[in-house]
């Protein structure tokens, strides 16, 4: 029964089996191991009249009214009352059956986060249930687990599956983990583990700072990860790459550079020749921080590559990265004689076909693009390194895809990964275990200096005067409202209404918009004009992230700051500062703050230091976050996070140093049930 077919659960069948495979379960077992990411707690209802906005409550009342209204779109609202209040519940996406289900007087029992309205607390979107009150149904007694699934496969049909893998499978489920390593972590057994994993109770969810059944767990992911890191360096270590012993172009290069380079780029580009005079693939995972100067250390990389008669390519996550990287380094490597190109998807036959010839012929040194880079048709002449901007936007199998693509069956290319994501020293050899790492700790000289202040919302129109002031002056000003809600309606929303709010406000001043919902084209035009100074003032959700360089931008304004975790602050507060002008950071919280909010506003505050951010990220992220967001090395984590289970790694690395000569064949089946397929990309 281990591998039993998926179409043997009751109420599988084919399409139900093919959204499953999309969520990588191949068979029964599998669904043991699809851990969920969070828990409702729907073991209690809350009175109405003790709801305060952004919790998580289940509330149970009889219907006053549901209402079909229009206010620029189609809702169903309704009004529960229960013995201490009434609660407005609000619906965008509804059947006519639904609303026909909620007539007055119907009991329901409903689930969802609430917020504050102008008319009190309401739910958007809530999941709900229609009690009978002859038979009203029970209350459970474990918190309700919500599973990572894909599009038409809700949670309580997802649930339904996964219980009926547990009760069929869980006997036959392999043990592991040597009985020593669970004996010296304190472990108990993996039955006991995934049993309370998928159903824990709430007494023992929250009493423990740190839920045992997840620590077994996150300790046996840990282990395959790391083992599969280490498989993954050994193989590609195996294999040959060019050895790059001429690098005399980069006197040439830096000479032309109109400005000097760091100590820290120096220290970094010798750590990446020395790398690169090696016949063994140079796997390096370059670490700067927002503004270092990462993408020069990169192109230096590259006039190795092309004075070694190899070509190389530059993947950056969108095109319109990939655009700015190509005018940087067209600029760079023009006047030396180097051609350089960029593919990317919107291009004419003609262009593309001229493009491609260039690249398989050798004219083509320097190539630039996204994931176009990938694609069959792209044939290389000799690629001798990779270079890959923002890794953590790529998906594991695509950055390595081009391995294969040298041109040369013999060699693999040289591959330097950057990322503008601080990771604290203590994590990076675990999250990028096969990646040696190099660090940019100080930043290029010219830069303004960013002062970043801290307000409330009820101050927001004194903001909004120091916008009018500075676009006055010539400059430019992003206003970042981040995705915080549930609901993606809600996102978009939240943009939009910031958008008529301010063209109202300043309506002298030229607004552009972006956000999710919008067509890439649309998008990427309206940030060209904004980079093009077209749009003095860019809203946007938190899209902007990962964005292009736009020196006039000179204020950074973020809503709702204290929903957003250390990093993805600092992130966004990268955006600025890039130019001579000293910049500035507006954070805007909405009261009251809570404990960790507070101490996360207060460092971003007083720092610009993104390692030192990183360190205080890692220590802030409490057992209250116990499944929270996580930041994911080079295989994809399922359940383990590398900041919140830092204190686990010491033991972990000690226990794979030698875990295939104590384990013969333990190590295979381990990457198989946690990191599975992920590493096949490098068995070239």
């Amino acid at each position: 029964m281990r591998n039993a077919e998926l179409t043997e659960l009751k109420g599988v069948g084919p399409a139900v089996k093919t959204k499953l495979e999309k969520l990588n379960i191949k068979n029964q077992s599998d669904l043991l191991f699809l851990l969920p990411t969070r828990y409702e707690n729907r073991t209690f209802i809350k009175d109405i009249d003790s709801l305060v906005p952004d919790e998580e409550a289940q509330i149970e009342g009889t219907v006053l009214v549901c209402n079909i209204i229009y206010r620029g779109r189609r809702m169903m609202v309704v009004q529960l009352a229960d013995e201490t209040g009434v609660l407005t519940l609000r619906f965008f996406t509804f059947s006519k059956y639904q609303a026909a289900g909620l007539k007055p007087n119907t009991t329901v029992r409903c689930f969802g986060k609430t917020r504050q309205a102008g008319s009190g607390i309401e739910m958007i979107h809530p999941s709900y249930q229609i009690i009978s009150n002859n038979n009203p149904a029970p209350l459970p007694k474990t918190l309700t687990p919500v599973y990572p699934t894909t599009k038409g496969l809700p949670q309580a049909k997802l649930r339904q599956i996964v219980s009926l893998g547990i009760q069929k499978q869980l006997k036959q489920t392999d043990e592991l983990l040597p009985e020593v390593i669970v004996n010296e972590m304190g472990f108990g057994t993996l039955e006991e583990a995934l049993i309370k994993i998928h159903n824990p109770k709430p007494e023992e969810f929250y009493a423990a700072d740190r839920f045992s059944p997840l620590k077994r767990l996150v300790a046996e992911e840990l282990i395959a990860n790391q083992l599969a890191l280490r498989r993954i360096k050994k193989t590609t270590q195996s294999n040959p790459a060019q050895a790059m012993t001429r690098d005399t172009l980069i006197k040439r290069f830096v000479g032309r550079l109109p400005f000097a380079l760091t100590n820290s780029q120096e220290r970094v580009v010798n750590e990446i020749k020395e790398d690169l005079r090696k016949p063994v693939p140079m796997m390096r995972l370059l670490q700067g921080d927002v503004g270092s100067g990462k993408t020069v250390v990169a192109a230096l990389a590259m006039s190795i590559a092309v004075e070694n008669k190899t070509q190389s390519v530059l993947m950056a996550p969108t095109e319109l990265l990939a655009e700015q990287h190509l005018e940087n380094l067209s600029a760079w490597f023009g006047p030396l004689g180097v051609k350089t190109v960029l593919l990317k998807s919107k291009l004419t036959q003609k262009e593309r076909g001229v493009i491609l010839n260039e690249i398989k012929s050798g004219e083509a040194s320097v190539i630039v693009g996204t994931h176009a880079l990938f694609q069959n048709k792209v044939e290389y002449k000799n690629l001798g390194l990779v270079v890959v901007d923002e890794q953590h936007r790529f998906g594991v199998d695509q950055r390595l895809s081009l391995v294969k693509k040298t041109g040369d069956n013999n060699s693999v290319p040289h591959q330097l990964i950057m990322t503008a994501t601080p990771i604290p020293r203590t994590l990076a050899m675990t999250a990028y275990g096969d990646l040696d790492t190099s660090v940019l700790d100080e930043l290029p000289k010219g830069r303004g200096e960013i002062k970043t202040i801290v307000i409330p919302d009820d101050k927001r129109s004194e903001v909004v005067q120091k916008i009018a002031q500075e676009t006055n002056k010539g400059r430019q000003v992003y206003w970042v409202c981040p995705l915080i809600e549930e609901s993606e309606e809600l996102n978009f929303e939240a943009a939009e209404t910031t958008f008529k709010s301010l063209s109202s406000e300043l309506p002298t001043k030229k607004i552009g918009l972006v956000h999710g919902k919008l067509k890439p084209n649309i998008k990427t035009k309206t940030m060209v004009d904004f980079k093009n100074n077209i749009h003095e003032i860019l809203v946007a959700t938190t899209v902007i992230e990962v964005g292009v360089d736009v020196p006039n931008a000179t204020i950074m304004v973020i809503e709702n700051s204290e929903r957003l975790g250390l990093s993805q602050l600092h992130q966004l507060r990268g955006r600025i500062g890039r130019g001579e002008h000293e910049s500035l950071c507006v954070l805007i919280y909405k009261k009251p703050l809570n404990e960790i909010a507070k101490q996360r506003l207060h460092t971003v505050r007083k720092s610009v230091d993104g390692f030192y951010i990183s360190e205080k990220d890692l220590e802030l992220r409490g057992p209250g976050e116990l499944l929270g967001t996580r930041q994911k090395g080079v295989i994809g984590l399922k359940i383990a996070d590398i900041s919140r289970d830092a204190y686990m790694l010491p033991s972990i690395n000690r226990y794979c140093a030698d875990f295939d000569n104590k384990y013969p064949g333990l190590s295979e089946k381990l990457i198989d049930r946690w990191v599975g397929q992920q590493i096949v990309y490098r068995n070239v």
